[in-house]
């Protein structure tokens, strides 16, 4: 496994996404992934699966110290008030006495991120959280809030078909990592003609040659979801394999600007 090192955090670069994951198929898809040997758990309030998500954590008995978990109040929740009673859900949600990460899960213009941030400060000097970040941040607003605290974390959309070098730098800049959801691209990896060719070298998947990309940026992570054992055995087998400096480049220069995921409610991201 690959920790990144940020701002005194330790967080396992590979993590096991659940979003659209609910009920049973959840809980079994966190079993499996803790069974493979996945630590850390992305989960958010608006996926309405924390619970499922808690049930596969404890039909395992990972000691609560060994897991990374992270979670997400909706953007409708960023008051003060709105967002310690978000924490206080998904802690008895998930049944656990803290999670890891906290991160805004969307910007939303109503509430200033600055306020928004203090009142999550609030919660670390609780207890009840160790470290808190955004997510779906443009890079102009992500120094907006790493100057109001100390955060840890910016997770976006990125996959090789979308470059996110003004992100990244900005994360860079504040020894911050950029964790990377729907890095498989929403399953177009699997097919891509590049990654193939780079795995056939190696005797590694399409899948695999992606993760490995990302493995292989300086403060970048990636959390791919997998609801079968054996899709999500594949994504974790990724570090016993190096690529190329020409294979690295190869894939980033597969970037065409496609965002998968971009909702009228999400942020403008030139800015």
């Amino acid at each position: 496994m690959k920790y990144e090192e940020v701002r005194g955090a330790r967080i396992p670069a590979l993590g096991f996404g659940t979003f659209r994951m609910k009920g049973d198929e959840c809980t079994q898809a966190v079993e499996n992934a803790l069974k493979i040997g996945y630590r850390h758990l992305d989960t958010a309030e608006i996926y309405d699966n924390e619970k499922s998500v808690g049930e596969g954590i404890r039909s395992e008995g990972i000691d609560r110290k060994d897991l990374f978990i992270t979670t997400k109040p909706w953007m409708e929740d960023l008051s003060p008030d709105g967002v310690r009673k978000s924490l206080d859900q998904s802690l008895r949600d998930i049944g656990v006495d803290y999670v890891d990460l906290w991160l805004i899960h969307w910007p939303n213009p109503k509430f200033a991120v600055e306020e928004t941030l203090a009142a999550m400060m609030k919660e670390v000097d609780q207890g009840k959280v160790r470290y808190v970040g955004v997510s779906n941040f443009p890079a102009a607003l992500f120094e907006r809030a790493a100057k109001a605290a100390p955060v840890v974390c910016n997770e976006v959309e990125y996959h090789p078909y979308l470059a996110q070098s003004k992100v990244i730098a900005a994360a860079l800049k504040h020894d911050a990592l950029v964790t990377a959801y729907a890095p498989l691209g929403m399953g177009k990896c699997h097919a891509d003609e590049t990654m193939a060719a780079i795995g056939a070298k190696y005797g590694k998947s399409a899948a695999q040659v992606t993760l490995r990309w990302f493995m292989q940026q300086p403060h970048v992570g990636a959390i791919p979801k997998a609801s079968g054992f054996a899709h999500a055995k594949e994504n974790f087998e990724v570090f016993d394999f190096e690529l190329s400096s020409e294979d690295m480049a190869a894939i980033h220069a597969l970037a065409r600007g496609e965002r998968l995921i971009e909702p009228d409610f999400g942020p403008a991201w030139d800015d």
